[in-house]
């Protein structure tokens, strides 16, 4: 592997260690990545460009989930139906309530977000139930633990998800008495979290087997 390729993986290393969601088609992310492996900075240096980069994606990685909120809910109502299954993550098997969110941002827009409800319920920026907006995520408490069950918000006060086992993917009303009483919260992408260290490399080894599959194919 070249000097510059080196250097380029490290640096896509760097932006996904510091918590950013992995966008895989975000084009202007190499561009960038290449001119500071063409100016070969030490690490240090290496590191506060990561940092720049990074506040200069956030800026627009909000702007990217509304602009393609349309699509990104077409491709949930397409996995209507696909019954509740534990710990899988794909429709072909089934999918739980965290594995449904996760999927159809990877599939749909490319981010890769932690495999756990809680985890989901540190990415992005809180707002309010009010601020809710198609392509928001919906937190709520269905087993006596905070953020338990992650849904995507949908619009008209109606958000979509994977209930429960012996259920499947579905949409339900937020003021319906049950999903009223155990609303736990929303985030919106907007490339800010509060993972720890731990879960931040959780999500980076996560794009590491995805790259090694990829590969293999």
């Amino acid at each position: 592997m070249s000097f510059k390729k080196a250097l380029l993986s490290k640096y896509l290393g760097l932006f996904l260690v510091l918590g950013m969601p992995f966008m895989a088609h975000a084009a202007d992310a190499s561009a960038d990545a290449a001119a500071v492996a063409e100016a070969a900075v030490p690490k240090e240096s290496m590191f506060q460009a990561g940092k720049a980069y990074i506040a200069k994606v956030s800026d627009r990685l909000a702007d990217t989930v509304t602009g393609k909120s349309e699509e990104l809910i077409n491709r949930a109502m397409e996995v209507i139906g696909v019954r509740y299954r534990w710990d899988t993550e794909l429709p072909q098997s089934g999918l739980d309530g965290s594995s449904f969110v996760g999927y159809v941002f990877k599939d749909k827009l490319g981010f890769l977000l932690p495999r756990k409800s809680t985890q989901m319920s540190r990415v992005g920026k809180p707002i309010s139930r009010e601020e809710l907006q198609p392509g928001d995520l919906v937190f709520f408490n269905t087993m006596r633990l905070t953020f338990s069950h992650v849904g995507i918000y949908v619009g008209d006060n109606k958000f979509i998800h994977s209930p429960s086992k012996g259920t499947s993917v579905r949409v339900d009303d937020l003021g319906s008495l049950y999903w009223d009483k155990r609303f736990d919260g929303a985030r919106r992408l907007d490339g800010s979290d509060n993972l720890d260290d731990s879960e931040r490399q959780e999500l980076l080894n996560e794009v590491k087997n995805l790259k090694r599959k990829s590969r293999s194919l």
